[in-house]
């Protein structure tokens, strides 16, 4: 297998290769290594799909977080089963959105200001910090 010498999955450290069978419903296909960007390149008007095209409205005119164009390595599970699929339960719903309505990121028409939906990726970030933040201060063996 075509494998850097240790480069290991960001998230559960299983070891990566870069040989083939991507995707597939193996062992080699879901320790497939994979990039992906810490802030979505679409979020700032850009595409990977159709370089050279940009948007007129970028959800962010900068980059806040200093992360613009970086990534990071994972396997194909963590990657696009994990990172690209979370379980947001109705419950986790009914929260964020109330959430998101005192924060005054709701909307009851689109308008062409993307504002309120850089507030809502904004909010949702600190929802995942504040949580990650309140897990790390218990007890690990608890999981």
């Amino acid at each position: 297998m075509n494998v850097k010498i240790g480069e290991q999955c960001a998230i559960c450290g299983c070891r990566l290769h870069r040989d083939g069978d991507y995707a597939k419903p193996t062992l080699k296909g879901r320790s497939h290594a994979t990039e992906h960007h810490y802030v979505a390149e679409r979020f700032f008007g850009r595409s990977a799909n159709r370089p050279r095209t940009t948007r007129e409205n970028p959800i962010f005119k900068d980059d806040e977080w200093p992360l613009e164009t970086r990534t990071a390595t994972y396997c194909y599970e963590c990657h696009e089963e994990l990172i690209h699929n979370p379980v947001f339960l109705p419950e986790d719903i009914a929260v964020l959105c109330g959430l998101v309505k005192a924060s005054g990121f709701s909307e009851e028409d689109k308008t062409d200001d993307r504002t309120r939906l850089a507030g809502r990726i904004r909010l949702l970030h600190d929802v995942i910090r504040a949580g990650l933040n309140s897990l790390k201060k218990e007890d690990p063996c608890r999981r």
